[in-house]
């Protein structure tokens, strides 16, 4: 075997059409990821006939150095022949190389220039499918060396003949010719704040330049704006400026060899390819109306052996901080994630449920909207709020009205080392009970906010009172017993929760009631991404991401509902949205460029056994 915002309240709505890989040619490619160079690969496990040869977290391709995970080995009985795996992120971002659908395990059909041999594919423990490449290596006639972390791909020089564009009745279409086939990337350079009137791209090709080729005409009001061309280093790169409505979209063609760069206001195409045993991603256009929205989603079977949903935040050893959501899954190691539950996004605190493996790590609030799961594929889906008392030797009972969350609000508060090393406080005038061993051992009142760090007990936790109360007076020594149970008490025998809201369906149907919830106006009307969590009829869980409608803004949550229902979801989660709205697979984001990713709190990691 080898192992290889404050969001509680409106999200902020980026009128920024997602760089959506309808086709893997749209993906984000190009744009280096910090989080994948940074990523340290576990130790690899060999199965007895095998050699791990070397591996590493980037490639140079060419002399151009860009971050993508790969892997080496050899069989014992054949230790002449070295098999090479990438990663598929890095390979469809540094080469170009397109994704086909595929429903058939340890096979990627692949297209570049012309669909290629399916690749054989191997998952690792650290979460990348990686494809092998050998064959496509000497098919392409690439030279492969590894030296150190670093994967050197020499490809021969290609050339671009001619560059022609064309108006069409949905945009334009700019076609490069080419000797040979070429690597290539794409690369957006507009901030996504700056994107709405138009954004600018990079285009770079792994050829030289026709030196006839100076520039291309450009006629005024056309979907490309403007266009430079340059070359250097053997590489030619296209600077193209856009209108922010129309998106970018790359594909290659055969005999004679072709770079198009489509440039349009939809998308075209869908996607489906079965990535792991048990785990799909998936894509299509779904209509509402006279509206039309690019879905992204990854249908999961909860049921399938070594296949596992569970929360995931920024640092698996406190709740405090905010991370990409991409560093955050190659954290943990998932293989697949989408952003989770609200939060602050100033002092980067929790504002809701984390429950992972049966232990409570931060309490919901407001009565809102929760998942829950077990590993058997059981869901529970609706409004939760936990309960929990002290109880002391006397029988006196006292409320304890949140579990690490950085919710506000007068009464009592628990804080345990999940929280961190030390509790700041985020009041004026608190007073801090110090419980060790279940007895009270020391009391603390604390004058003003963020000023100190106050330690959490390893073998204990903080009583955080605000606005007074009986746990602010309780004795030296007093033993305290807790309690805790969930509302509806279903939720109690779930080992796995995380709260958003509000809830979209439920037996199929609409119940979305965002006042119930306590979310104020305008979240209930408001256009904006969105990211959702589902169960349809036949137990699969989906996760979805949303973000642009065709030529408008994202969806309501009323429409958000109406997108889960085509999907077949009987009951919808909606998570939180705006600029958290994430989707991560093995390396990439499907559903929107790099640069425009924010940083979250929380999310819900799928994890995937090994390839054998």
């Amino acid at each position: 075997m080898l192992k290889l915002t404050d969001s509680a309240s409106p999200p902020r709505e980026i009128r920024l059409l997602p760089w959506t890989p309808l086709f893997a040619a749209f993906l984000s490619l190009g744009v280096p990821q910090p989080e994948v160079v940074n990523a340290q690969l576990p130790a690899a496990t060999t199965a007895p006939n095998i050699v791990l040869v070397g591996q590493g977290t980037q490639l140079r391709l060419n002399e151009r150095v860009y971050p993508a995970a790969w892997v080496q080995w050899q069989e014992k009985a054949n230790p002449t022949k070295t098999y090479t795996g990438v990663s598929d992120a890095g390979l469809v971002q540094g080469i170009g190389l397109g994704l086909l659908k595929t429903t058939e395990l340890g096979q990627q059909p692949v297209q570049w220039f012309s669909p290629l041999a399916p690749l054989k594919t191997r998952l690792s423990s650290s979460g990348y499918r990686y494809l092998e490449i050998s064959d496509l290596a000497r098919q392409a006639s690439w030279q492969l060396r590894a030296t150190g972390g670093v994967l050197g791909i020499s490809a021969p020089p290609a050339r671009i003949q001619s560059v022609r564009l064309g108006q069409q009745p949905w945009g334009a279409r700019l076609v490069l010719d080419l000797d040979r086939p070429a690597t290539w990337q794409i690369t957006q350079l507009t901030n996504s704040r700056d994107a709405i009137a138009s954004r600018q791209l990079s285009v770079t090709v792994d050829a030289t330049l026709n030196p006839s080729l100076t520039s291309i005409p450009i006629k005024p009001g056309g979907a490309i704006q403007s266009l430079q061309l340059g070359s250097a280093a053997g590489r030619t790169t296209l600077q193209l400026k856009i209108p922010g409505k129309l998106r970018p979209q790359l594909s290659t063609l055969a005999n004679p060899n072709r770079l198009l760069i489509d440039v349009r206001p939809d998308p075209v195409g869908d996607q489906d390819i079965l990535w792991a045993p048990g785990l799909r991603w998936r894509e299509q256009v779904i209509s509402l109306g006279q509206d039309r929205y690019p879905v992204i989603w990854l249908a999961v079977d909860p049921r399938q052996p070594g296949l596992r949903l569970q929360p995931i935040w920024s640092d698996p050893k406190m709740l405090v901080g905010t991370i990409p959501l991409a560093t955050m899954a190659q954290r943990w190691q998932a293989a697949a994630a989408i952003n989770g539950g609200f939060f602050n996004r100033d002092i980067q605190l929790p504002l809701g449920a984390i429950r992972r493996n049966g232990r409570w790590l931060s309490s919901p609030i407001l009565n809102r909207g929760a998942i829950a799961w077990n590993q058997a594929g059981e869901f529970k889906l609706g409004r939760l709020a936990l309960q929990e008392t002290l109880i002391t030797a006397s029988g006196q009972q006292l409320p304890v009205l949140l579990l690490n969350s950085g919710y506000v609000q007068a009464g009592t508060v628990r804080y345990t080392p999940d929280w961190g090393p030390a509790y700041t406080p985020l009041t004026n005038n608190e007073t801090l009970t110090v419980v060790q061993n279940n007895r009270v051992v020391r009391q603390l009142p604390v004058g003003s906010t963020g000023k100190t760090g106050f330690p959490i007990p390893v073998d204990g936790y903080l009583l955080v009172t605000r606005g007074g109360g009986p746990a602010s007076t309780l004795p030296i020594g007093t033993v305290l017993r807790r309690e805790m149970t969930t509302t509806p008490a279903e939720f109690n025998r779930y080992p796995q929760i995380l709260s958003a809201g509000p809830v979209l369906l439920q037996d199929r149907q609409v119940v979305l009631d965002a006042r119930a919830e306590q979310f104020r106006p305008p979240f209930d009307s408001q256009s904006a991404p969105r990211s959702a969590i589902a169960q349809t009829a036949d137990g699969t869980t989906l996760i979805v991401a949303v973000h642009n409608r065709v030529g408008g803004p994202g969806p309501t949550l009323l429409e958000m509902a109406q997108v889960m229902q085509q999907l077949g979801a009987v009951e919808a989660l909606n998570l939180d949205g705006g600029s958290s709205t994430t989707l991560y697979l093995g390396g990439q984001l499907l559903d929107r460029h790099p640069s425009t990713a924010v940083r979250v709190h929380n999310g819900i990691g799928i994890f995937v056994q090994p390839s054998p």
